[in-house]
């Protein structure tokens, strides 16, 4: 009885243990997924955690960072919600809610998670920061002051508090003070952009524009995809008679953000400064097909059809105006005069009849004309005043756009490199198409392996992970399922062994690394003359490496045996090109950039085609100081179908 009990004791230490590494496994993958930006998938291993041990905080706190990512900031609070309650001792969590509060302006609830994430680090003024930044948006501006006041004790020459300052500042109708604050917030750091644009905000308040130009010229050097920047310029710009450099403002700022209802509303009226009344028209049409109702613009519209010759079309938009304001005289003034332009006497005549009438009332009214007394004001964007029809609209209010200081912000590995290369090419159950149609990714090995093996997916070649769908990725998990119960119930596995091939490929389709590798290494152990085995066992180790290597971990050694992999399944089948293209892209994460265009050029020379090799061994030459040649490759990318590769053109040509 004795020795059963212990037996059993064992066993079930045994399970524990197995349980365990199991999760550790799960949440591990799940973190990689997170790290490559495939968050329905991380998701999906973070639900089978919760599924099995719901007690354990990680999973719910790793799942409302995938959720935050995909915009999903209700799921996201519910799970750091379930995260706190299991274990209230993580300030991450706190901060992240605090986050998903900021998304959904519960500014007060956000206040309340920052208040506990201090208590955590009393000395991280990026908390601070984000804690003042909700007290702005709640108008809660003693409480704000109060606080800027000890941060500014605390970080005397932290720049980005003296900005909130000025701000709270200009929120009171204080300018002077928030502009003394501006000013020493440049002199620690004059290299912020956003107290650049703010101090120009100062000046166009003032009607300072040659100031506000200098100081948004600055400000768009240091931020130079900001489309409000090139909005206030333009107008800066305006104001001192630049109207080509106006222009050419608007023309940015609608390149970064082609739907800016202030910049085509204000480039179609400076087109009608200098007489471009037909491209004129095409910002008043493209205003008035994003708001079908503004009549200001219909006005501007018409008036410009009519001098332009279509009459019937200035008459419509004349009609949709009247139709609105009855007592518009002067639209009905104008439109009698097209009405008599196109030979419709009596139209125009009842117009006529209405405009005497309301003479006779003495309630006629007077357009005014463009003097140059008023040739440099402006409306606000929801006013309607038909006196106004022919200035510059400003925003009702000027507001500063708030960045939160957090480790959450664009994309979580949000790495700070110059350059991005392609991926690396690897086994996947789906084709991969980069733009070029008539190219397909071909291996012999692979098609070998597909004609002998009949494998329930047909094997394929692609550059990079699929991002998987919620649907995709269930289905590539019940193929793992039934791939284990085939290998399980195999009496011959050296003859079933393309199971375990498939099974890796698919456990690397779901990004789970780890178990990949292990089957890559049984199947090289029953076949060790297959380069395509090699080949995938070296992409997942790349992969891991990447992963280990952005949470500090040393993955040398590792980096080695991935290009030793290589080397074995170039030595097995010497014309793949993807083998060759693999191996620089290793070269190329080492910044080893020699070595990778050695090997762009060899997989080039077997597949002239191979659009991604020119890309990377054009990026590879950039790194190196080679900005011409470089360019002549992702010319060449381009060429070949890769369109992303005029993008990387235009950034490098610029440089």
């Amino acid at each position: 009885m004795h020795k059963l009990l212990l037996s059993l004791l064992m066993l079930l230490a045994s399970l524990s243990a197995s349980a365990q590494f199991r999760t550790d496994r799960l949440i591990n993958v799940g973190r990689s997924a997170l790290y490559y930006e495939d968050y329905v998938l991380s998701i999906q291993y973070f639900n089978q955690v919760i599924l099995t041990k719901p007690y354990l905080y990680e999973p719910w706190f790793l799942r409302a960072v995938a959720k935050f990512y995909l915009d999903d900031f209700v799921g996201a609070e519910k799970d750091c919600t379930e995260a706190i309650r299991l274990n209230p001792y993580v300030p991450n969590t706190y901060e992240l809610r605090a986050l998903c509060y900021i998304k959904q302006n519960k500014f007060s609830e956000a206040i309340a998670d920052y208040d506990k994430t201090i208590e955590f680090s009393p000395y991280n003024k990026g908390l601070w920061f984000n804690r003042v930044l909700c007290r702005i948006e709640n108008k809660d501006y003693d409480k704000a002051n109060a606080e800027l006041d000890s941060m500014l004790s605390m970080w005397k020459t932290y720049a980005k508090a003296y900005s909130l300052k000025a701000e709270v500042c200009m929120q009171q109708k204080d300018t002077i003070e928030g502009a003394k604050y501006l000013d020493k917030s440049l002199e620690i750091d004059p290299y912020d952009g956003d107290a650049w644009a703010f101090r120009a905000m100062v000046s166009l308040s003032q009607q300072e524009w040659k100031d506000a130009d200098e100081q948004l010229s600055k400000a768009i050097h240091l931020k130079p995809t900001t489309v409000t920047n090139y909005v206030n310029r333009a107008l800066a710009r305006y104001n001192t008679n630049n109207l080509n450099g106006a222009l050419a403002d608007y023309d940015k700022a609608l390149e970064l953000d082609p739907n800016n209802f202030l910049a085509h509303y204000n480039r179609g009226q400076l087109r009608v400064q200098v007489g471009d009344d037909n491209r004129a028209i095409e910002d008043f049409n493209y205003i008035i097909n994003l708001e079908p109702e503004n009549v200001m613009a219909i006005y501007n519209r018409a008036i410009l059809l009519e001098r332009t010759g279509d009459i019937y079309g200035a008459i419509r938009d004349y009609t949709k105006i009247i139709d609105k304001f009855p007592n518009f005289w002067v639209g009905l003034n104008n439109r009698a005069r097209c009405y008599r332009k196109v030979g419709l006497t009596a139209k125009a005549e009842l117009d006529e009849f209405k405009i005497f009438k309301a003479q006779m009332e003495k309630s006629y009214g007077h357009q005014q004309r463009w003097s140059k007394s008023k040739r440099h004001e402006v409306r606000k964007m929801s006013e309607i005043d038909f006196d106004k029809y022919n200035q510059l609209v400003v925003a009702d209010e000027n507001t500063v756009e708030h960045e939160y200081s957090t480790v959450y912000r664009g994309h979580v590995q949000n790495r700070k490199i110059d350059v991005v290369f392609l991926p690396m090419f690897q086994l996947s159950f789906s084709q991969y198409d980069n733009g070029v149609k008539s190219y397909q990714a071909f291996d012999k090995d692979v098609e070998k392996f597909n004609f002998d093996q009949k494998p329930l997916h047909k094997l394929y070649i692609r550059c990079g992970a699929k991002t998987l769908t919620e649907q995709e990725s269930k289905s590539a998990f019940t193929l793992i399922d039934t791939l284990t119960a085939a290998i399980d119930a195999s009496r011959d596995l050296r003859k079933d062994k393309g199971l375990i091939l498939q099974r890796a490929v698919a456990n690397s389709v779901v990004q789970n690394y780890a178990d990949a590798i292990s089957d890559l290494t049984a199947y090289i152990q029953t076949d060790s003359t297959s380069s395509i085995a090699y080949w995938q066992r070296a992409v997942c180790q790349a992969r891991m490496n990447e992963y280990e290597a952005s949470r500090g971990e040393d993955v040398r050694l590792k980096t080695a045996g991935a290009i030793a992999d290589l080397d074995k399944a170039i030595s097995l089948n010497t014309g793949n090109a993807y083998l060759y293209f693999d191996r620089g892209n290793i070269h190329a994460e080492s910044k080893e950039y020699q070595q990778a265009i050695d090997d762009y050029d060899k997989a080039i020379s077997l597949d002239p085609k191979l659009a991604e090799a020119y890309y990377n061994r054009g990026i590879a030459y950039i790194n190196i100081g080679k900005t011409d040649v470089g360019i002549s490759d992702l010319s060449k990318a381009g060429e070949l179908g890769l369109y992303d590769a005029y993008s990387a053109i235009k950034k490098y040509s610029k440089k």
